[in-house]
């Protein structure tokens, strides 16, 4: 994943607590009707095999043979599964001037309709474990099982229920390509944060469809970890946060609120903001955030060798899973 820049917002709130009589009587108030409908029941282990799937190839490095592989494999089993695949193809420059083959992915469910929702993770892998504690291994590329093949693990199991059953709305499940590809931490030159997300940014500025827009998007990133918690991220907070009350909600009501706390989290570089500045559609990020760790706040294993299959935990990828088909399911 990206060397993410993350901002801790502390907000000194004053709460005034009115402890009086409240004379209004409530009995005879007309209970709330609850109006959702109960979507199909996301699989786990499904996924789990998807995010292996992804892993099996190698690292997902731009230019390498495992990122064409499994590029192939990911609009075979788009294709599989019923979504009208289109393929984006350009050659990007890297930070280091590098010329990489970019391959942006989206499958649509239902591309007629013009009520639209995103869906959306980046593929690719990081091509340095840079922040891993041994330095030896800081040229060492990651095989972003977490970093990346979570958010598609759960996007291609999306498409294969969706298949089954479709949604009112379309879908766009959108796989962007060289979020990843950002400016290392070892390199003693400038950071530019454009580095990272060059597929979205693409996207951004050339939609797979003309004039195309959708109601809004919800990106994943790293979500598949057993730790998990998914803060509410302060862009997303910012530009979408009627979105990020949606999906908080459908969380708390589904029962696990605990993966989704109602407090504030830091402001994170990611594919959102090509979406949210430049494509002008509200879209917030699902990622998770760990306070507390002092290796990094996305966690131990975040630009690690030790981002591998073994870290992903099928529960985490079903709530995740759950909360986005209830959201989805339920967009009229």
């Amino acid at each position: 994943m990206k060397r993410y820049k993350v901002i801790y917002i502390f907000i000194l709130a004053l709460t005034v607590l009115v402890a009086c009589g409240n004379s209004t009587n409530t009995a005879n108030q007309p209970e709330e009707v609850d109006t959702d409908i109960k979507a199909p029941e996301f699989n786990g282990d499904s996924a789990f095999a998807y995010v292996k799937a992804q892993c099996d190839f190698g690292p997902r490095v731009p230019n390498s043979t495992a990122h064409t592989q499994c590029g192939d494999w990911l609009v075979a089993k788009f294709k599989e599964f019923g979504a009208t695949v289109t393929e984006q193809k350009a050659t990007l420059r890297g930070w280091d001037g590098t010329a990489l083959n970019m391959r942006n992915i989206v499958a649509s469910y239902k591309p007629e309709a013009r009520k639209r929702v995103i869906i959306c993770s980046h593929w690719d892998s990081r091509p340095w474990a840079d922040n891993d504690p041994d330095e030896k291994n800081h040229h060492t590329p990651i095989d972003g099982a977490d970093d990346g093949a979570s958010g598609v693990g759960i996007m291609v199991e999306l498409a294969r229920q969706l298949q089954l059953q479709e949604t009112e709305v379309g879908i766009d499940l959108i796989c962007f390509d060289l979020e990843d590809y950002g400016t290392p931490q070892w390199y003693n030159g400038k950071h530019d944060e454009n580095s990272w997300c060059l597929g979205s940014q693409y996207w951004a500025h050339s939609p797979h469809t003309e004039g195309y827009n959708a109601r809004f998007g919800i990106l994943l990133d790293m979500v598949g970890n057993a730790n998990a918690r998914f803060y509410k991220e302060y862009f997303s907070q910012k530009m979408a946060s009627g979105i990020v009350s949606k999906v908080w909600k459908k969380a708390h009501k589904l029962g696990v609120g605990a993966y989704f706390p109602k407090s504030e989290g830091g402001a994170i570089t990611d594919d959102h903001l090509p979406i949210n500045n430049v494509a002008r559609i509200p879209c917030i990020d699902i990622i998770p955030q760990y306070p507390t760790c002092e290796q990094s706040s996305f966690g131990p294993i975040w630009h690690t060798v030790n981002d591998n299959i073994s870290n992903i935990d099928k529960s985490t990828l079903k709530v995740v899973g759950q909360v986005l088909m209830e959201v989805i399911y339920n967009e009229k």
